[in-house]
């Protein structure tokens, strides 16, 4: 399965280890930051979102410091739902309940191994369906 995935400065380094963790599982399709250097998560959020908008079958990974700017960016554009996520429950519940297809991170406020965990329960969880389907129709006005 190909990911892709993008951070700005604080979620490099968070980043890059999601990445050797899950290098066996999951192919990345990297879309920066390449550093610590202070950058702009907007310029990095975007393009990844654009991709993931005109195409269903992809799925995608933010990080920054809080998770915030990243979501608010991605969701922007149609047929993204980005959710923000500190705990594998929230994990779940963005998969199940709303079809999440950006999982976003906040490398500030969770451990390399919890965002381990996130991701694991993130991609090995399903869409509900049914309900919850009905919502998701109602996102994108």
């Amino acid at each position: 399965m190909k990911v892709l995935i993008a951070s700005d400065h604080a979620g490099y380094e968070l980043k890059e280890k999601v990445k050797e963790h899950f290098s066996e599982i999951y192919e990345f399709e990297d879309f920066g930051t390449s550093s610590t250097e202070s950058v702009d998560y907007p310029d990095f959020a975007h393009p990844l979102a654009e991709k993931i908008s005109q195409d269903a079958s992809l799925f995608g990974i933010l990080i920054c410091g809080t998770g915030n700017g990243m979501s608010m960016c991605a969701n922007k554009h149609p047929n993204v739902r980005a959710g923000l996520s500190w705990s594998t429950e929230i994990a779940a519940l963005a998969r199940q309940h709303n079809n999440a297809n950006i999982l976003v991170l906040p490398a500030r406020f969770i451990s390399s191994d919890l965002a381990f965990d996130i991701v694991k329960t993130f991609f090995n969880t399903a869409f509900e369906g049914g309900r919850h389907q009905r919502r998701i129709d109602k996102i994108n006005r």
